[in-house]
């Protein structure tokens, strides 16, 4: 057995990200105490929201991207212990992050999908939108360094808009935001099944948010970002799951491989 990585005894503030913010936000206006269901019990790190004993806000990477992401949540899903869309927003620096409601839409998010630095994509599947509007790559070959030039020659880098919520959330979302609705709609082929162990799903091609934008970030170039969000996705998964079956963590352990480039000494 290797070195155990034990608590430091704190419990570190939440990241200044816009999930973080965003959470904070939801439960203010709670009336009751959020609990979620047949996760981790107990006091939990306001960092990374796992219990203290597995704590793995010093393995959080600091990485530079040229795509940013959109993260449009469904009501309760920035409490969710089990949101990846809070590892996304840890890693990527431009994240940013809107509740979703049917009857209101946040200036904000308008404001940022009309901002001229950024080129905005739907990621979703191409069947359930019209085929003018599904692209399969990045407009204007953003790929090469990042930015791409629009016709009145301005400069743009993709945004990538992912509605984080369960499927059947997520499709209603889809129908009924029309301020998407002149947005291309990126569709992924993936030429693999998703590794994501923390829900259940019916289905082996549906993916967890997190490794939808690691997807993307390899589209956009930003392949080193998009390994290191895959591997620091796989160490939540298996801190979470270590501390729901009670178990301790090793440093030595494989899962930590991956990620170990981008953790400060």
């Amino acid at each position: 057995m290797g070195d155990l990585l034990t608590p430091t005894g704190l419990l570190h503030p939440p990241p200044a990200h816009a999930v973080a913010r965003l959470r904070a936000e939801r439960l203010a206006r709670s009336t009751k105490p959020f609990l979620a269901r047949g996760g981790i019990k107990g006091l939990r790190c306001d960092g990374c929201r796992l219990v203290p004993s597995h704590c793995m806000c010093a393995l959080r990477p600091t990485l530079t991207t040229q795509a940013g992401f959109c993260l449009i949540m469904a009501d309760i899903e920035p409490l969710k212990p089990s949101n990846t869309g809070w590892l996304v927003a840890d890693v990527v620096p431009d994240t940013f992050a809107f509740g979703w409601s049917r009857t209101a839409v946040d200036p904000a998010l308008l404001a940022l999908l009309a901002d001229p630095q950024w080129q905005p994509y739907v990621v979703f599947p191409g069947e359930y939108a019209s085929a003018e509007r599904v692209v399969a790559d990045l407009l204007h070959d953003a790929r090469s360094g990042a930015a791409s030039a629009r016709p009145d020659g301005t400069f743009t880098r993709p945004l990538f808009v992912l509605l984080d919520a369960t499927w059947s959330e997520a499709r209603k979302m889809f129908r009924k935001s029309p301020y998407l609705a002149h947005l291309p709609v990126l569709s992924l082929q993936p030429e693999h099944l998703s590794r994501y162990r923390l829900r259940r799903s019916k289905r082996d091609d549906h993916f967890c948010t997190s490794e939808v934008a690691a997807l993307c970030l390899e589209l956009a170039g930003d392949t080193h970002a998009a390994h290191k969000l895959d591997a620091y996705l796989d160490v939540y998964t298996h801190h979470y799951l270590r501390a729901k079956q009670q178990l301790p963590l090793h440093l030595d352990d494989a899962v930590y491989a991956q990620l170990r480039l981008n953790v400060q000494p």
